[in-house]
């Protein structure tokens, strides 16, 4: 087992293509995840480990959301443990990347951990807006309805997009580097999970939390028409004949 440094510049190089990233996965979420990797492989665990603690902390932040009064205590703690969960879901695919010990199991199970995630996340805001809330009027309980829909339907879509589109047209099922585009990166911003998961540094001001995941709502709603409407028009074009 090698140096911890040595173990870091292994993880750099076995990087997936930052092709469609945005800044923050890029630059902020990457690398923590390769210290998290770096130090998970110094500890003997395997990328499934990785990726159940990466659930542990996620849900256990959740859970909190919806059954502690907001404060900005609260908010911290939250936020920490989301940023801290979202690491550790980059730090289990650079684990197996590295070791050679990822397959369709850790892949399956890194889905159902992400899937759960983004379901729980919204219902977790709906019983706080329910429980603590103290709304101006009842139809804000709709807001986290909707954003789920809109980040459940996000995360299927483009998983079926990537493995239809790789059925098609007969790709391997690896990534190849691809050129990257800084607007793009930028652009992306409002729609990667962990600048979503600032928003709960609100949860002591209930009115600007409010605000601001009704703001970032409606920009995934909107990221989720364009992405269809794209996904949509790849897929049609590999169509045969």
């Amino acid at each position: 087992m090698g140096s911890t440094g040595t173990v870091l510049r292994e993880l750099r190089g076995a990087q997936k293509s930052a092709k469609g990233v945005s800044l923050y996965s890029r630059y902020v979420n990457r690398p923590a995840g390769r210290l998290l990797a770096a130090g998970a492989y110094r500890a003997g665990l395997t990328p499934n480990q990785v990726t159940l603690i990466s659930a542990l902390f996620t849900y256990a932040a959740l859970a909190a959301v919806a059954l502690v009064e907001p404060s900005w205590t609260l908010a911290l703690l939250v936020y920490a443990a989301l940023a801290i969960g979202f690491a550790f879901d980059s730090a289990d695919g650079q684990l197996a990347r590295l070791t050679g010990r990822g397959g369709p199991d850790g892949e399956w199970l890194d889905h159902v951990v992400d899937c759960g995630k983004l379901v729980l996340v919204h219902t977790a805001v709906l019983i706080s807006f329910y429980r603590f809330g103290e709304l101006p009027s009842d139809a804000w309980l709709l807001l986290p309805l909707g954003f789920q829909l809109a980040a459940v339907v996000t995360f299927c879509a483009g998983l079926l997009r990537e493995k239809l589109g790789k059925a098609a047209a007969g790709a391997p099922t690896g990534t190849t580097a691809a050129p990257v585009s800084r607007v793009r990166a930028v652009a992306l911003l409002p729609a990667d999970y962990g600048v979503f998961c600032l928003v709960f540094l609100l949860l002591g001001a209930p009115g600007a939390f409010r605000a601001g995941y009704a703001v970032l709502a409606v920009v995934h709603t909107l990221f989720l028409a364009a992405f269809l409407t794209k996904w949509f028009r790849e897929l049609r074009a590999l169509r045969p004949g």
